[in-house]
């Protein structure tokens, strides 16, 4: 089922809102998180991980979701469809993976906020989680700017279904123009 054009742009616009915004709410987390690593100011580091917590829980978690499910909606409701071409999968896939590794490292978010709120950190407090939380992010980066490349080139490739979809399509305009 095809959407009408006003709820299919609707809704492209909402997917690319939700996705360019999680994107740039991880460029600012990670911009946050090396803060937190390299900074010498105490007052600035315990600020970097309180934001980082308030941008994870506030930003990037409804973003990412938001995402998840308006390119659901986009694949299903266009004639893209979600398992007839293989950069959609690989979008579906790269997304739901980000998505899912990120509700699983919030909790390492919050935990360096609650320390960074009672107490200074010093360059060596907690470096491995530290560490981690740039590596994340950067991550993170990287996975939703290869799902951008994949929106703006869509390499070919029909998969299987793909190719069945396509034949009946044919097979049924044929059909249609021969019974004129």
């Amino acid at each position: 089922m095809t959407m009408p054009p006003w709820l299919r742009k609707l809704a492209l616009a909402t997917h690319i809102t939700a996705s360019v915004g999680w994107l740039g709410a991880v460029a600012a987390f990670l911009a946050l998180a090396i803060t937190g690593l390299n900074g010498q100011d105490a007052f600035l580091v315990s600020g970097a991980y309180l934001a980082m917590d308030v941008t994870v829980t506030y930003l990037i978690v409804p973003l990412s979701i938001a995402s998840l499910v308006s390119g659901l909606l986009q694949s299903l409701g266009t004639s893209w469809g979600l398992f007839r071409h293989y950069w959609v999968i690989a979008k579906l896939l790269i997304t739901a993976v980000s998505t899912f590794l990120l509700l699983s490292h919030t909790q390492g978010v919050r935990y360096m906020a609650e320390v960074a709120g009672g107490m200074s950190l010093g360059s060596a407090d907690l470096r491995y989680l530290r560490e981690q939380l740039v590596i994340e992010a950067a991550g993170a980066i990287v996975a939703l700017i290869a799902t951008t490349l994949l929106s703006v080139y869509k390499p070919r490739g029909l998969t299987p279904y793909g190719w069945r979809k396509q034949r009946e399509q044919r097979a049924a305009a044929a059909d249609g123009a021969a019974t004129r």
